[in-house]
C-alpha cells in the first residue's frame, strides 16, 4: 500500500512508524527530516520523476512516498462496544470519506463503518484524512440492511440524516450513556428507502436562503458536533 504527500507521510512517521515498510523520495530532503527516516532502519529508495508520477497517479506527491503494511479493518464486535458509531452507507468518494474521517477523529468519534459497498481505497483515505484513518476504528460491512439489524440488536438507536427529518436544533442531545449510530447516505441519493424504514429517528439540518443541499462531509461535521457536544 503506497501513500504520498509530505504532510501525511510525516504524520505516519511520527504516529505510526511501525507500519512503514519502505521510504521513497523523488527529490532531495533536508538533513533533519531525512535523519528521522534513517532511524526507522528501513529501506530508502530514490525515485525518478517518471516513477514518482506513476505511483502518485498524477497527484501532488511533493517528493514523499511510503510503502505501508497491509491495512487491517477493526472487527465489528469491537466497534459495537463503542457508544457512538458513524455509518457511511453507500459513500464512494474517497475525498468525502477522508474529510468525514478527519472530522470524526477531531470531534472524538471513535468508530466508523462504511456499508453498502464492496471495497474502499484505504491508501487514498489515509491521504485525504491527513492520516486520521489510521487512528480510528474502521470497518467495511457490505450488507447495509444486515448491519443495521445487528446494531439494533446490540442496543443502538439508529439516527439517519434525511431532508425530511426533525430539525437538529430541536433534538435533545445524545447522552453519554446512549448507544447511537448516526447514518449518512450516498453523496447523490442519500439514504435508500429500506434503510430509512429501519431508522429510529430522522434528523435534518435547517437551511436558509431557500437552499437545500450540503456536501455530505460538511453535513457530517455539523451532525456529529451537534449530537455529541
Amino acid at each position: 500500500m503506497i501513500i504520498y504527500g509530505k504532510q501525511v507521510v510525516l504524520y505516519v512517521l511520527k504516529n505510526h512508524p511501525n507500519i512503514i515498510e519502505e521510504v521513497m523520495f523523488s527529490k532531495e530532503i533536508e538533513n533533519k527530516t531525512f535523519n528521522q527516516f534513517l532511524t526507522l532502519s528501513k529501506k530508502i529508495i530514490k525515485l525518478d520523476n517518471k516513477k514518482a508520477q506513476s505511483l502518485a497517479q498524477g497527484g501532488n506527491h511533493q517528493g514523499f512516498f511510503l510503502k505501508l503494511n497491509k491495512y487491517t479493518f477493526t472487527p465489528i464486535n469491537h466497534i459495537k462496544k463503542d457508544s457512538f458509531i458513524l455509518v457511511l452507507d453507500g459513500l464512494t468518494d474517497v475525498g468525502n470519506i477522508g474529510a468525514i474521517t478527519r472530522s470524526a477523529y477531531a470531534l472524538g468519534i471513535n468508530s466508523i463503518i462504511v456499508s453498502g459497498i464492496k471495497s474502499i481505497k484505504e491508501e487514498a483515505i489515509i491521504r485525504t484524512s491527513s492520516g486520521a484513518f489510521l487512528d480510528i476504528a474502521f470497518n467495511l460491512y457490505q450488507n447495509n440492511s444486515e448491519l443495521l439489524n445487528e446494531l439494533k440488536q446490540s442496543g443502538f438507536t439508529l439516527i439517519g440524516a434525511t431532508k425530511n427529518g426533525v430539525d437538529l436544533t430541536k433534538y435533545q442531545k445524545v447522552d453519554k450513556s446512549d448507544k447511537v449510530a448516526l447514518i449518512l447516505g450516498n453523496e447523490n441519493t442519500g439514504l435508500c428507502n429500506k434503510i430509512e424504514k429501519k431508522l429510529d429517528l430522522k434528523v435534518s439540518i435547517k437551511m436558509h436562503n431557500k437552499f437545500d443541499s450540503l456536501n455530505v462531509s460538511v453535513a457530517a461535521g455539523i451532525l456529529m458536533y451537534n449530537l455529541t457536544k
